[in-house]
């Protein structure tokens, strides 16, 4: 990302959405066409957690995964720099959204689908909470200052960089800051534990369950998904009895849960990510 992208993005805010999301579907095909590392990984992931599934309706997935990450991306200059109220218009919160009156502790599940920035900005903008996140910094530091002016555009939105540490956001959450916690990741083996995601061991964060019992905090799923009209954030209710104090168990659980939530819209999960890279001792590598 480079200051010309920035200004092309700034400029791409002011098209209908209609247009922006036609570029999207050609640069979804360009990188499906192009970047052919990645849609090897794609497609190791979907094999991986579609055995089932067959390997032509699995081929035809891969270039809407594409696309929709494609369109995700664009629609992050609407989002950023165009009208509030245009993107208030193409943000629709429903669901349980009781879970967030109040002050009480909450951690928000907010797997990695492609609209995650359009989640939080729906919540930041159109919530009277003070919400909470964590960023990884970015090498690129032009992208890296675009991302960043982009989540705190609301300024209900608070960004926690991974080198602060556990405890200040601890003590937002139990100032009544929701966290908007994206776990399902693997971030490498050194603070993951192996539980099944589609019945494969993946390293996986246990950083819901344990920031829920050290915020007291009660644990709301909030899934985003693109629609031909903008986003749908639907927030579900919290999930009773967790955490339960056994971390593999509510950490196993969170990606069982998961995968219900994909299995309604594959296409738009964060399948470009080598969600195995990380294998369990004797086991080979996937990618």
């Amino acid at each position: 990302m480079s200051t010309l992208g920035v200004l092309f993005m700034r400029l791409l805010a002011h098209f209908p959405l209609a247009w922006i999301r036609a570029l999207g579907w050609l640069l979804g095909w360009f990188l499906y066409a192009v970047v052919i590392p990645r849609r090897r990984v794609v497609r190791v992931n979907l094999a991986t957690v579609f055995p089932a599934m067959t390997p032509a309706a699995r081929a035809a997935l891969v270039p809407r995964v594409f696309v929709a990450f494609a369109q995700a991306w664009l629609d992050r200059s609407w989002l950023w720099h165009g009208d509030s109220q245009l993107a208030r218009e193409r943000l629709k919160i429903v669901g349980a959204l009781q879970e967030f009156e109040g002050q009480d502790p909450v951690v928000i599940f907010a797997p990695h689908f492609v609209g995650l920035d359009a989640g939080w900005t729906a919540l930041t903008q159109q919530l009277q909470r003070g919400f909470t996140t964590i960023y990884t910094g970015q090498s690129n530091q032009v992208l890296d200052r675009w991302i960043l002016q982009g989540r705190k555009r609301y300024g209900s939105g608070r960004l926690f960089s991974r080198a602060e540490g556990v405890k200040a956001i601890v003590a937002s959450l139990r100032a009544g800051e929701p966290l908007y916690l994206l776990p399902d990741m693997n971030f490498g083996p050194e603070e993951s534990i192996f539980v099944p995601f589609y019945g494969v061991p993946a390293a996986t964060v246990p950083s819901l369950s344990r920031f829920a019992k050290l915020g007291r905090a009660k644990v709301v799923p909030v899934t985003t998904r693109l629609t031909p009209q903008g986003y749908e954030v639907r927030v579900m209710p919290s999930w009773p009895d967790f955490p339960s104090g056994d971390l593999k168990a509510d950490t196993a659980l969170m990606n069982e849960r998961l995968q219900g939530y994909i299995d309604t819209m594959p296409e738009q999960y964060y399948w470009v990510h080598k969600r195995f890279k990380t294998r369990p001792p004797g086991e080979p590598a996937l990618y």
